[in-house]
């Protein structure tokens, strides 16, 4: 594997945070939301950006 430049991995870097910020609000509004559709497609969002967040580690493996 080709060697991840420090711009790189300052990118990676805020992007896991950036996902894993999204994700949790995505969380938070699941559990706040009243109706069970709109939960369901804030759930769906977070495990959208959960996926993200598994992708972006894996980058750095």
């Amino acid at each position: 594997m080709a060697q991840i430049t420090e711009k790189e991995l300052s990118a990676l870097g805020d992007l896991l945070t950036l996902e894993t910020t999204l994700h949790k609000k995505c969380q938070c509004m699941a559990a706040e939301a009243g109706d069970t559709a709109l939960a369901q497609c804030y759930q769906q969002m977070a495990g959208h950006h959960q996926r993200h967040i598994d992708e972006l580690y894996d980058k750095l493996k």
